[in-house]
């Protein structure tokens, strides 16, 4: 059942996503060569915390952590550790907050240190499509359009464009119909209608599109070893240019000082 958002729990929903950008924002000139995930998780926790929210991935479904931080050749779902980063890694880090009774949810891929330019293009590369997707997220466009618009600014460079994982519906539950697929064709699936809030997430990788899951039951990686990146906008559908409830600017403006 897909559950369309009146202007009130929107402007929750957009509360919620801007303590997402700002939790981001937060940790955003930490993630350099040496410090750990485990550490950026701590201060994400006590940032959401101390700002009236709830970490949303703490205990979902039994995920340990306040972050998912997921280097190099893992797409989602890593789990914060012990382990320093390093010059020339990426990470990934999606974060979401429960916050009045509604769900913010955004990822953003970093760069740590100086990265290899071949990777730094798939940054920017999968950064392009999600606004792409969002550029056609409009009523009366349908979840197809979206597809098609990640898959074929994604695809004309080479890469790999995962198919298991998907973006969904949020709203007072994390997860919510309809599933967002990064692949499709224009003109197919669901017509998107005004009020329908939705995260749209490009989950791309330099190689091959084939994923695995790792033993610990939620690290996802690229089959190939290659890195992969993930960028995540909360946004509304309306009726002639979709409204992003998250934002990347709080974390941009903080990462170039």
């Amino acid at each position: 059942m897909i559950f369309y958002k009146n202007e009130e729990e929107i402007d929750l929903i957009r509360n919620s996503s801007l303590l997402v950008a700002n939790t981001h924002a937060e940790i955003a000139n930490l993630i350099k060569p040496g410090i750990t995930t485990l550490q950026l998780d701590k201060i994400a926790e006590e940032y959401i915390r101390d700002h009236g929210g709830k970490p949303a991935f703490k205990g979902y479904q039994g995920f340990p952590n306040t972050l998912c931080t997921s280097p190099n050749e893992q797409v989602v779902h890593g789990i914060p550790n012990n382990n320093s980063l390093k010059n020339g890694d990426i990470l990934s880090v999606d974060c979401g907050v429960l916050m009045n009774g509604f769900y913010g949810d955004s990822a953003y891929t970093y760069s740590v240190g100086e990265i290899d330019k071949e990777v730094s293009k798939l940054l920017e590369v999968t950064k392009e499509s999600l606004y792409l997707a969002i550029d056609v997220a409009i009523a009366g466009n349908t979840l197809g359009d979206i597809g098609y618009a990640i898959q074929n600014h994604t695809e004309k460079h080479g890469y790999g464009v995962v198919r298991e994982l998907v973006g969904h519906g949020i709203g007072k539950n994390l997860h919510e119909s309809p599933e967002v697929m990064n692949y499709g064709s224009n003109g197919k699936g669901l017509v998107l209608k005004e009020g329908l809030v939705i995260a749209i997430e490009p989950m791309i990788n330099l190689g091959s599109k084939r994923i695995m899951q790792q033993n610990d039951g939620w690290t996802i990686t690229t089959f190939d070893k290659l890195p992969s990146a993930h960028f995540e906008h909360t946004i509304v559908v309306r009726e002639n240019k979709a409204e992003i409830l998250s934002n990347f600017n709080l974390i941009e403006n903080k990462i170039n000082g």
